[in-house]
């Protein structure tokens, strides 16, 4: 049995009770919410979503469609799709780093022997955005990374008005960021993994 297969953080959840055909028979149906890691097969979805998300704030988009698909072949343990009956609502896509700070080539590398997490992107469908879906999918997130023995703090850049919203998810800012992207400039944050050990231990891990 595999690690993933056996994280609490990864099993589905039911928020309604199952249908019922006429002869009282269940009726299968999807899970009403399910966190996932996402695999190749998500990439046109998840690209769907942070085109839409990115390209109206900042004319760009953290990862293209083949940037998605490389990270998605290569670490897709470090990923996570929040689904609503099927439909993928809201993701994050991580890989390994091996540096004490981001640099550009982080942007497109995943470096397997490192030990930090580098999220690359979350993003939220337009349709469910306004509910706290993101700050949930990221505490999912952290909680998740806890399970895992190589990971000892998640690392992350995002512009000044987005600092705010990663202070609340535990996120601490390291200051100016290395990587820039055109004229865009960047926060480094970062966020420990180790060191909760209480939350280890009630965590199911």
């Amino acid at each position: 049995m595999s690690v993933l297969s056996t994280l609490p953080f990864l099993k589905p959840v039911q928020l309604r009770s199952p249908q019922s055909s006429p002869g009282g028979q269940r009726r299968h149906t999807l899970p009403a919410s399910e966190f996932r890691c996402l695999s190749p097969e998500d990439a046109i979805s998840v690209f769907e979503i942070e085109r839409e998300a990115f390209i109206s704030v900042s004319g760009d988009c953290p990862l293209h469609l083949d940037e998605i698909r490389h990270f998605l072949n290569l670490c897709p343990e470090l990923s996570l799709g929040w689904f609503e009956e099927g439909r993928l609502v809201a993701f994050i896509i991580g890989s390994l780093w091996d540096q004490d700070r981001l640099s550009q080539a982080a942007l497109t590398l995943h470096k397997p022997q490192g030990t930090a997490v580098h999220i690359h992107v979350l993003a939220v469908h337009r349709t469910f955005r306004q509910q706290g879906k993101g700050s949930i999918l990221m505490w999912r997130y952290l909680q998740y990374l806890r399970c895992l023995p190589f990971a000892r703090r998640a690392l992350l850049m995002c512009e000044d008005f987005l600092v705010p919203f990663y202070q609340k998810c535990g996120f601490k800012a390291l200051g100016p960021c290395e990587v820039t992207v055109g004229e865009l400039a960047f926060i480094e944050m970062q966020h420990p993994v180790r060191g909760h050990a209480f939350m280890r231990r009630n965590s199911g891990c």
